[in-house]
């Protein structure tokens, strides 16, 4: 049972979404008397002792801003054991009896590294890769999706206008989801995952039988680790004869205002968190299962790899 403190930190790359979950935790700690310090820059902060207390008017007019306040960073140091111990130290000169870590895998990894060295750790899974284990959500993943569409539906407007091919490269190295979320609600024809291979050959002969029967566009959306979107774009274009174009949307999918369901959920998540480390729980990862918001065992969230949805595969195939 936490008597003094608890810190929150955010970690990795930023999501929409972190700043509604961070201010969860603070104030829901301030609500049960506990007082709750802010790690800015992720793991670099903690080793820089760049740790502060915060209040309710440090999160106020936070919850509709993208990005995180509490800053992200890389940092090799903490990769190293005595980087993970001067961190711990800097935790425990703040008199910090639990950590809630927002982040995706590689962020909860480093908290489960500490939680082996006696610091309690709560995570909650910020990516909008949505590719933690054990949870159908992770903060962020909504607003990055929408996003996506948003630029799926311009982009039609301008592939229609000149009948062109355009390939939309989302993020994405390891997990396709946000890429099949995106091509299923922008209704893309094509969707290029790393999880499932695709026939090149089959998929230009295709588009040239549509583009005779009177096609005007075609809309091919691409994970960035699936294959290089420029390298694609060229060989789309030489085996179809057809004007094609490569948008590649980069870091823009990060940023936005989050989207309601981000808002919501972060905030349920933050609350959860917070009371589960003032209650002394550890080794916890708060997420969702159909709706509703479950813990599911640290060391098994960044130990399992979380897999494709089979059927939003086949969705994306049917509808095309």
């Amino acid at each position: 049972m936490v008597k003094n403190a608890i810190a929150v930190m955010t970690s990795g790359g930023d999501s929409p979404g972190m700043n509604a979950a961070a201010r969860a935790v603070v104030r829901t700690a301030l609500f049960e008397g506990i007082k709750v310090y802010g790690i800015y820059n992720g793991y670099k902060g903690m080793l820089a002792d760049d740790i502060r207390e915060l209040n309710s008017r440090s999160v106020s007019d936070m919850i509709q801003r993208g990005g995180t306040f509490l800053g992200t960073a890389r940092c090799k140091e903490f990769k190293t054991e005595e980087g993970r111990q001067k961190g711990l130290e800097n935790l425990r000169k703040h008199d910090i009896e639990g950590l809630v870590i927002i982040g995706g895998d590689g962020s909860l990894t480093g908290g489960s590294l500490l939680s082996r060295m006696g610091m309690p750790i709560v995570g909650l899974p910020g990516t909008i890769d949505n590719d933690v284990w054990g949870t159908d959500y992770t903060i962020g993943a909504d607003t990055a999706a929408n996003t996506a569409v948003d630029a799926i539906n311009k982009l039609r407007d301008t592939a229609s206008a000149h009948r062109r091919i355009i390939i939309v490269e989302v993020m994405g190295h390891t997990s396709g989801w946000l890429a099949v979320t995106a091509a299923i609600a922008g209704g893309a024809e094509y969707v290029i995952v790393p999880e499932v291979k695709y026939d090149l050959d089959d998929m230009c002969n295709e588009i040239v039988e549509s583009y005779k029967g009177g096609r005007r566009y075609c809309i091919i959306v691409v994970a960035e680790g699936a294959c290089s979107a420029i390298g694609l774009g060229k060989q789309v274009a030489e085996k179809t004869g057809i004007d094609t174009r490569v948008s590649i949307l980069g870091h823009i999918q990060r940023g936005g205002s989050p989207t309601v369901e981000d808002r919501i959920k972060a905030s349920m998540l933050g609350e959860r968190a917070a009371l589960a480390i003032i209650s002394g729980a550890s080794n916890v990862v708060f997420g969702f299962d159909e709706g509703r918001v479950v813990a599911i065992n640290l060391f098994d969230a960044v130990n399992n790899k979380k897999t494709l949805d089979p059927e939003l595969v086949r969705l994306a195939s049917v509808l095309r």
